[in-house]
């Protein structure tokens, strides 16, 4: 899920950004361009925790920017397969997103005795009623399949499963 791993980039840096805060102004151009991003490789970006090396700088011709090698230490978030997450509902059929990452969990995955109501509020409830999946609940899913892009990543979940299901429902809260 987390990972604290050693990511390099090279940073272009315009000559403006030169002098003594050198340091500063390339260290928040990473946290600007890297922070938030999705790597299909690593995952998500959550946060950049240090800097482990900044390179010297190869000017580029005619331009005047300089490109630094940055050796940088960051977490990541990355689902796998067979990981349980919890999400909050957003679209119902459902999709659910657990931090940047959206998941979608198919009828077929709901357990069978959960029903689709639709209308002003469309939700998903059991036959006595007493557990209703709708947007903006808190569920406990777990991911069955994963999809990995070159800037996002894809996850197919799962309620039908021991301990699965709504954690929270926000018309009780």
């Amino acid at each position: 899920m987390f990972f604290h791993i050693v990511l390099e980039r090279n940073m272009q840096l315009h000559p403006r950004h030169f002098g003594r805060n050198l340091r500063e102004n390339l260290v928040s151009k990473l946290m600007k361009d890297v922070e938030g991003t999705c790597s299909g490789r690593h995952g998500f970006v959550v946060a950049i925790t240090g800097i482990e090396n900044v390179g010297k700088g190869l000017i580029r011709d005619g331009t005047g920017f300089v490109t630094f090698p940055v050796k940088y230490q960051c977490v990541v978030f990355r689902p796998f397969k067979g990981e349980v997450l919890e999400a909050v509902v957003t679209m119902m059929g459902f999709f659910a997103e657990a931090g940047p990452v959206q998941i979608f969990v198919s009828n077929h995955l709901i357990p069978d005795d959960m029903e689709f109501q639709s209308g002003d509020m469309p939700n998903y409830t059991t036959s006595d009623g007493s557990v209703k999946i709708q947007k903006d609940s808190e569920v406990r899913l777990k991911i069955i399949g994963t999809r990995v892009d070159a800037t996002e990543i894809f996850c197919i979940g799962t309620i039908k499963d021991d301990f699965l299901g709504v954690i929270n429902d926000p018309t009780t809260a």
